[in-house]
């Protein structure tokens, strides 16, 4: 009976079906694979209907399957909402908090989100740390209060509010032949052996678009890699130069273990920005959490 299913199935049915993946899922939502197959099993049985089918590598909802996943998400948007209003008439900051952020944040958000909660310990929140894609993905189905990234995308009717200054480096290892240089031509810093993070990433993006400025372009890519964290490693072993940003190679810079080189046109400065919806209305937890974030940019342009 369709009154048998969870609000549990409901959320995990909502993620696979948003996702087109059950591995996508699960790992969303902090389960397990085969928990994921059989909470949409026992969702199947009290629908009475099949509701995923999968053709080729592809999982496509059925028709019963489209009509469940749009209650599904009027379900999980109308609880997010009341539980927002309930603290809101509280007139206190407390309750859910859900953020998600490019992987390129993930080096400074945390501690601005534990500082934050130090003042405010009844906020209960939800950290996603994503690549870029994915973020522009719960951006657009509204998964989190709002979205950090430093690339909006120009194709969505958003609410965006700069917070923090992002200064993007040129980064080789110490040893590098360019690290004792001053004043390095950009075409010569081009000519290196160059890590880059894969495509659509809003650092690639920015890097590209100055070679391009000055008629340059990255000719030895020699790694397309997947995250900041893997470019720092690469960049720690010599296997090439990269840009990066400030507030991810701190603690790297101080160790002496990355050089952050002279390079004509460095620094890049664009910014954070916190993005929604438009016309979406924030709730008291995370209007406050937002200010806070404008309050800390302000003070400091480059966090550690």
């Amino acid at each position: 009976m369709i009154y048998h299913c969870t609000l549990q199935q409901l959320r995990i049915f909502e993620a696979v079906a948003r996702l087109r993946s059950y591995t996508r899922a699960a790992e969303e939502l902090y389960l397990t694979q085969p928990a994921v197959h059989i909470q949409i099993k026992r969702l199947e049985e009290n629908m009475g209907l099949p509701l995923i089918e999968q053709v080729g590598k592809k999982l496509l909802l059925t028709r019963a399957g489209e009509e469940v996943y749009d209650a599904a998400l009027g379900v999980i948007t109308r609880l997010k909402t009341l539980s927002g209003r309930l603290s809101d008439m509280k007139g206190k900051v407390a309750g859910p908090l859900k953020v998600a952020v490019v992987t390129s944040a993930k080096f400074f958000m945390p501690h601005l989100l534990g500082n934050f909660l130090r003042e405010y310990p009844d906020v209960h929140p939800q950290l996603t740390v994503t690549n870029r894609a994915r973020a522009v993905e719960r951006l657009q189905n509204n998964l989190d209060d709002f979205v950090v990234m430093g690339q909006v995308p120009d194709h969505m009717a958003l609410t965006v509010q700069p917070f923090m200054e992002n200064i993007l480096v040129p980064i080789a290892h110490p040893d590098h032949p360019l690290a004792k240089e001053k004043a390095i031509p950009l075409e010569k810093f081009a000519a290196e052996r160059f890590l880059m993070r894969e495509s659509g990433s809003g650092t690639r993006a920015v890097t590209e678009r100055l070679f391009a400025e000055h008629g340059l372009a990255p000719v030895n890519t020699y790694m397309e890699l997947g995250s900041s964290e893997a470019v720092k490693q690469g960049v720690m072993a010599g296997l090439g130069v990269s840009v990066l940003s400030t507030s991810s190679i701190a603690l790297e810079t101080e160790t002496g273990r990355i050089a952050i080189l002279d390079v004509q046109h460095f620094p890049l400065r664009r910014m954070w920005y916190a993005a929604h919806l438009k016309g979406k209305q924030l709730g008291l937890t995370a209007s406050v959490f937002l200010d806070y974030l404008m309050q800390v940019g302000s003070r400091e342009p480059s966090p550690k």
